[in-house]
């Protein structure tokens, strides 16, 4: 899709502050328990005992922000019974939600665990990438919150070009499987997807 949208996010600079999480559930007025946009951290290496003192070997740690890919090839829009998903013509991947049934199959075939359950109103919800905001000439809410300017987004190929294709930072999946519209600039430790090493730190808040 010549007009894809997509994310781009500096690992670099991430601290893991979740900003970006806090604007995007305060923006969208999310409910408890529903978060799109999620920042993993990523830790590893191990620290040896020299005497009293402990040396740190091959310690490392990263953040990975992530939310709905609006991927290229979105399995959650193959599967949906209900024709609720959709892609717009720049790539935006929407749920209309006045169709949605609730089944929660989006939610098993995406392999980002982006599409949501809201229990209260029982239908799914994602990030739509504040297409609203899009529409308005405004930024998305996860790139207007980040302090440290990390996110960007804008047409893939684009980014692309700038930064080159790096989509599959541990712990996401194979970017093989959905061409998700993201490039992300690893830091010096980011771990390639399916690495053994590393550990999620932070699970229960996923």
């Amino acid at each position: 899709m010549a007009n894809q949208l997509g994310f781009y996010v500096d690992m670099t600079k991430c601290t893991g502050c979740k900003a970006c999480q806090i604007s995007c559930k305060t923006v969208n007025e999310l409910p408890l328990g529903v978060t799109w946009r999620r920042v993993v951290e990523v830790a590893g290496g191990e620290w040896l005992q020299d005497g009293d003192q402990f040396i740190p070997s091959n310690v490392f740690t990263y953040f990975v922000s992530s939310a709905c890919m609006h991927c290229e090839n979105a399995l959650c829009t193959q599967v949906c019974p209900a024709a609720a998903i959709t892609k717009r013509e720049d790539g935006i991947v929407l749920i209309n939600q006045d169709n949605c049934i609730g089944c929660r199959y989006c939610e098993w075939a995406c392999p980002y665990g982006a599409p949501q359950f809201d229990a209260e109103r029982g239908v799914m919800t994602k990030c739509h990438f504040c297409y609203e905001r899009l529409d308005a000439g405004e930024r998305p809410a996860c790139v207007e919150g980040c302090t440290y300017r990390a996110i960007d987004f804008g047409p893939l190929d684009e980014l692309r070009a700038r930064y080159g294709e790096f989509a599959s930072p541990a712990p996401l999946p194979d970017a093989a499987i959905t061409s998700p519209a993201v490039v992300f600039t690893p830091t010096s430790h980011t771990l390639a997807e399916g690495s053994p090493m590393g550990e999620v730190m932070n699970r229960e808040e996923l």
